[in-house]
């Protein structure tokens, strides 16, 4: 399954950092920044859940809920958090699930080797539930920005 520009968002409840629960479509009524990542504490991971951490502000500004989504456990997810002090929750898709979902479990290759892993990718979310804007293959320098720049501009 792959999602689109101007359709909606996939639903899906799933566990998040601290023992809780996300489910997407209560999150209704804001934006949502809907990111995903491969593997937490990692050098490009990091640098990017850093980023929207220190934009928080800007996205609170405008109404909009940051959520980060990999395969880690709750409990990888718990040390990352703390770790790097980050303010919005991470989802735990430890089935891949989610990532099928969103088409952001795809086949990858290093070094000539094949492996599956998740696609870095972000999801604009409006209030509604529809998906207005798509990176895939997300470079992690300036992202934030481009992200922070649709937002508003919604």
């Amino acid at each position: 399954m792959s999602v689109e520009e101007g359709k909606k968002a996939p639903d899906f409840t799933a566990p998040t950092d601290g023992g809780g629960k996300l489910k997407l479509s209560e999150l209704r009524g804001k934006p949502v920044v809907l990111y995903f990542y491969p593997k937490d504490d990692t050098p490009g991971c990091t640098t990017e859940a850093c980023g929207f951490r220190d934009a928080a502000p800007d996205f609170k500004k405008l109404k909009a809920q940051v959520v980060g989504v990999s395969k880690d456990s709750v409990a990888r997810h718990d040390k990352f958090k703390a770790k790097y002090g980050l303010s919005f929750p991470l989802v735990s898709d430890e089935d891949g699930k989610i990532c099928e979902k969103y088409g952001t479990w795809v086949e990858k290759s290093l070094y000539g080797r094949k492996y599956m892993g998740i696609d870095r990718a972000t999801f604009l979310i409006d209030k509604e539930g529809t998906v207005r804007k798509i990176w895939r293959k997300v470079k992690v320098s300036g992202h934030v920005d481009e992200v922070r720049e649709a937002l508003a501009a919604l």
